[in-house]
């Protein structure tokens, strides 16, 4: 694997720097801006009141003081939860940079984008749509109605050149959910998107994605387990994001089979074993 080989691939942070700040907080997004990440990763529910809110699991429980769906739930009750002290509890160091309430609030799609927009350099979004969910296609379309509110909707010329392993697009849609992708690709088919697999359907060995998928996104395992399958969707055309690659040996596979993107909660770590951080 040459260093230059090395250096295309796009590191992407897993809901931040989730292992060293709470997952989908300003905290995480901000140290993983500091680390060097070429783009963040964030995963988006609708909230009862229309707000799209930076959450992984259907239910706030696991990451947070509070209890409840995030569907069930509105902008303001989110508000007044914690989203950090869930890790605080597990470590018994001090963090200073993340243990500002103001930082672990609930995290709007809104005001992540707003992070992106301030930041002095090109950092990309993949941003990740969560189903099945009470809203259907509703997320979608509030994604989309968003995204266009800071011109990030369209195709753009000129500009700074994109981070390695760049799509294009400083924005890309991602999700399990095939008819997700579907309904992006139908209403804005110049953003990227990425089927996210936990493995390979029977349909789909051959290297082919499902219609309105044009990045394949296969779990860490996958490639371990059939790291010939990365071959088949490069000959198929289709380029390869592999998720959520953390340990050293998984990156080095990632890298010499040849990958686009590897999306990890260790974007510091990654960067540095790819050579690049000094």
């Amino acid at each position: 694997m040459t260093q230059a080989r090395q250096h295309s691939i796009q590191v992407v942070a897993h809901r931040g720097a989730s292992e060293d700040a709470p997952e989908h907080t300003l905290a995480a997004y901000k140290k993983a801006i500091e680390d060097g990440a070429d783009a963040l990763e964030c995963d988006v529910r609708l909230t009862a009141d229309g707000h799209l809110v930076c959450v992984h699991d259907r239910r706030v429980n696991r990451t947070s003081n509070g209890r409840g769906a995030v569907s069930a739930l509105e902008l303001a009750d989110l508000a007044t939860l914690d989203f950090g002290s869930w890790m605080e509890n597990m470590d018994s160091e001090e963090s200073p940079d993340w243990k500002d309430r103001s930082l672990t609030s609930v995290l709007t799609l809104e005001r992540l984008l707003e992070l992106v927009a301030d930041t002095d350099r090109r950092v990309e979004l993949a941003i990740e749509t969560k189903h099945p969910t009470r809203w259907a296609g509703q997320v979608e379309e509030r994604l989309l109605h968003l995204l266009a509110r800071f011109g990030l909707d369209g195709p753009k010329s000129g500009g700074p050149p994109g981070p390695p392993g760049s799509t294009g697009s400083p924005v890309r849609i991602m999700s399990f959910s095939a008819r997700s992708l579907h309904r992006i690709a139908d209403a804005a088919p110049h953003l990227p998107t990425v089927y996210l697999m936990q493995f390979v359907s029977p349909r789909l060995r051959d290297g082919r994605l499902p219609a309105g998928a044009r990045i394949a996104g296969p779990g860490i395992r996958i490639v371990r387990n059939q790291p010939g399958y990365v071959e088949r969707l490069h000959k198929a055309g289709h380029r390869v994001h592999v998720w959520t690659v953390n340990e050293p040996e998984d990156v080095a596979l990632c890298a010499s089979l040849g990958v686009e993107a590897i999306i990890t909660n260790r974007p510091k770590q990654v960067l540095s074993q790819l050579g690049r951080l000094a």
